[in-house]
């Protein structure tokens, strides 16, 4: 068995192997707390809760860190903006985005450190820098010479002639227009610290290469974020790193976006979907497939019309999982290993529609097993299905999903009696042979939210779009 990852900085696959056998140790750049979570920001921390698991479920052990970003320029002018402390700017969204993770179903990180909790990790990291002539101060700014650091662009292949750095407010005193602020001298009415250079603030790449040395080491394994950190946030993360004599990160793992009408979700351009409304109106287990189902490198394309498509195709697999646990007649336990090419699925770059296309087939032979009435059939291909669905975290069996309408069991009984009794009309109707009538009562529960399936055994219900 060998995990293999697409490893940017090699722009290959390559086989995974651990600096530490039997361990694996993961730094995901997480939330910037300037504004509650959108979907395409919950994709990256969904795609690496897989990768996790996965890792968990082939016997690793998994360190997994999740950094917070609780100061910025965007958090500080919010907070000027609405005439409040900019921490409760942070703290607000910091809250939403864990609220995100945990509806759909994301492990906690091993870690969660928040970069104002880690100021004197990046004075120390800045003064090896300064002293070893990588970095130096002007007007009360640390910057980082980018012409020092040879290996400077290589993760994104650019050429240092062609760079421009994005622009930096207020900045002054820089040698070249290349080289990045890792420390911004104070302003009036900001936030601010005392260093050895005056008082100031975190620039936004010190943090990262601070924290990923605190808590993983000079060396780790994987360094995970969105495409759009390659550059220029896990450069200059690097470039800090491996200036100061760490050997930094092995892999560098890079997941795509969330897309609308082909451009990048994001707040700034107006089409960002929030995770806080999208729950209101979808499953959060159905989410999790949606975002969670398509390979980890491709661009999801975000449209109603596709989540309905994921929403029908999850409820196939859960509508098996409910009629094979009835059959069985009590609970069914995941299989202990996943079938082989699922395994071999997950194992290659994590490839997840492969390995949802194993669940899918296994879902068609348990479906003949139950009209054909095998019991055992039945059975084995329900252990195999939850075990799968356990390492993508879909199993609708597993607790985190048992109480996601929000209900619990009393008020299901209760909306499952008021359903039996229509469907119970709806019958009779179709008795009758009063089409009609059938169809509008199935269409008026559907506009309800709720799927309705005829089996062999009478129809079913399940929720649907909510």
């Amino acid at each position: 068995m060998t995990i293999r990852l697409y490893d940017t900085s090699a722009r290959q696959i390559r086989d995974f192997t651990p600096l530490t056998p039997g361990c694996v140790s993961i730094y995901l750049c997480g939330a910037t707390v300037q504004a509650a979570p959108h979907i395409g920001h919950i994709r990256s921390g969904l795609n690496f809760d897989i990768m996790r698991r996965w890792f968990a479920y082939r016997g690793y052990d998994v360190t997994f860190i999740r950094n917070v970003t609780d100061i910025d320029d965007k958090i500080i002018a919010k907070g000027k903006d609405q005439g409040r402390p900019w921490w409760s700017i942070g703290y607000e969204n910091e809250r939403a985005f864990n609220s995100g993770y945990d509806a759909l179903g994301c492990l906690p990180p091993t870690y969660e450190p928040r970069a104002t909790g880690h100021v004197p990790e990046m004075i120390e990291m800045m003064r090896g820098l300064i002293e070893r002539g990588h970095a130096y101060e002007a007007d009360g700014s640390v910057y980082f010479d980018v012409r020092s650091f040879p290996g400077y662009l290589e993760l994104s292949n650019q050429d240092i002639d062609d760079l421009r750095q994005p622009a930096e407010d207020g900045i002054t005193g820089k040698r070249d227009p290349r080289d990045f602020a890792m420390w911004k001298a104070t302003k009036p009415g900001e936030p601010d610290w005392e260093t050895p250079w005056g008082r100031g603030r975190p620039g936004w790449h010190l943090e990262c290469s601070a924290m990923a040395h605190k808590y993983l080491g000079s060396a780790f394994d994987i360094h995970g974020g969105g495409l759009d950190l390659i550059f220029p946030h896990h450069e200059n993360e690097i470039a800090q790193a491996k200036a100061y004599g760490d050997e930094f990160a092995k892999y560098w793992v890079h997941n795509a976006w969330v897309t609308m009408a082909g451009e990048k979700m994001s707040k700034s351009l107006g089409n960002s979907v929030l995770v806080s409304e999208m729950v209101k109106n979808w499953r959060p287990i159905v989410l999790r497939y949606y975002l969670g189902t398509p390979h980890y490198r491709s661009m999801i394309e975000y449209s109603e019309e596709s989540l309905r498509e994921a929403e029908s195709a999850f409820a196939r697999i859960e509508g098996f999982v409910q009629r094979a646990t009835e059959k069985a007649g009590t609970a069914v336990a995941p299989a202990t290993e996943v079938p082989p090419a699922f395994a071999e699925a997950m194992d290659d770059d994590l490839g997840v529609p492969h390995a949802l296309a194993i669940i899918h087939t296994t879902v068609r032979q348990g479906n003949s097993a139950l009209a054909a009435d095998d019991k055992d059939e039945a059975i084995a291909r329900l252990a195999e299905v939850r075990a799968m669905l356990g390492v993508l975290g879909l199993d609708p069996l597993d607790p985190q999903w048992a109480e996601e309408s929000g209900g619990g069991e009393e008020l299901h009984g209760v909306v499952d009696t008021l359903v039996r009794l229509v469907l119970q009309q709806r019958e009779s109707a179709r008795e009758r042979k009063d089409w009609t009538s059938a169809d509008a009562i199935r269409d008026q529960l559907n506009q309800s939210g709720l799927v309705i399936e005829d089996s062999p055994d009478g129809p079913r219900w399940t929720l649907g779009n909510r």
